[in-house]
C-alpha cells in the first residue's frame, strides 16, 4: 500500500493536533514522526528544526484567528458575533494562543478581530477615541471572560460549593436569586448577555447613537 505523500502542511497539521491535545511539551520530533508514520529525518526535511516548526505553528494560529466573519443585521448584533467567535477561538486553542503570546505576537493576533469591530463601530456612527474605547472594551471583556472560565474549569472541587452557599439568607431573602446562583453557570448565555449589555451601553446614549465625545456621567 502506497503511503500518502508527506507535505509541510501535513506536518504542521499534525503538530497542531498534538499541541492542542497535550500541550507544547508533548511536541517532539519523535512523537510527531510517529503520528505521521514517517521518519524523523522526513520531518526535518519538510519543516526544519523544532524551532522552525513552532514558528510555523504560531503563524498558522495567527492566520486562523484572523478568519472572523461578523454576522447579524445590525452593528450591535455583528459586534456580539465577533466577540463570540473570538471567545470560541481562544477557548479552542489555549496552548497555541499561549505560544503566540510567548513570541510577542498577541497584538498581531488580535488585530483582525479589532478591525472587524472597528468596521461595525463605525457603521453604528461612533468614531474617534470613543470608537477605540468600544473596541478595547469588547476585546477586554472577551479575554477576561475566557480567563475566568478557564480558572473555574481548572479549579479544584469547591467545598462548600455555590449550591451550598446560597440560600434565602445569603441572597437577602430572594429565594429565586438563591436558586439561580446555586445552579451551574450557563457560560454562553451569560457571555452573550454581558456583551450585549456592554455594547448597547457604549454605542448609545439617551436612545441615540453617539459620536466621539465625553462619556455620559
Amino acid at each position: 500500500m502506497t503511503r500518502p505523500t508527506l507535505t509541510r502542511e501535513k506536518v504542521v497539521d499534525a503538530a497542531a493536533r498534538l499541541v492542542k491535545q497535550h500541550g507544547p511539551q508533548a511536541l517532539t520530533m519523535r512523537k510527531l514522526a510517529a503520528e505521521l508514520g514517517t521518519a524523523v529525518t522526513s520531518i526535518y526535511w519538510h519543516i526544519g528544526n523544532r524551532q522552525s516548526l513552532l514558528d510555523a505553528l504560531v503563524e498558522r494560529t495567527v492566520d486562523e484567528l484572523a478568519e472572523i466573519r461578523p454576522r447579524g443585521r445590525t452593528p450591535q448584533e455583528r459586534i456580539v458575533s465577533v466577540a463570540r467567535a473570538l471567545r470560541r477561538d481562544l477557548r479552542d486553542h489555549p496552548h497555541l494562543v499561549a505560544m503566540v503570546h510567548e513570541r510577542g505576537l498577541t497584538e498581531r493576533m488580535f488585530l483582525p478581530a479589532q478591525q472587524a469591530l472597528v468596521h461595525e463601530v463605525h457603521a453604528a456612527g461612533v468614531r474617534g477615541a470613543r470608537a477605540a474605547e468600544v473596541v478595547r472594551a469588547v476585546q477586554f471583556q472577551v479575554v477576561g471572560y475566557v480567563l475566568v472560565e478557564r480558572n473555574r474549569e481548572r479549579a479544584p472541587a469547591q467545598h462548600p460549593g455555590e449550591e451550598d452557599l446560597w440560600d434565602a439568607a445569603t441572597a437577602e431573602n430572594d429565594p429565586a436569586l438563591a436558586r439561580a446562583l446555586a445552579r451551574p453557570v450557563d457560560s454562553e448565555r451569560l457571555f452573550v448577555n454581558s456583551v450585549r449589555a456592554l455594547v448597547g451601553a457604549l454605542l448609545t446614549r439617551g436612545g441615540k447613537t453617539v459620536s466621539d465625545g465625553p462619556y455620559p456621567q
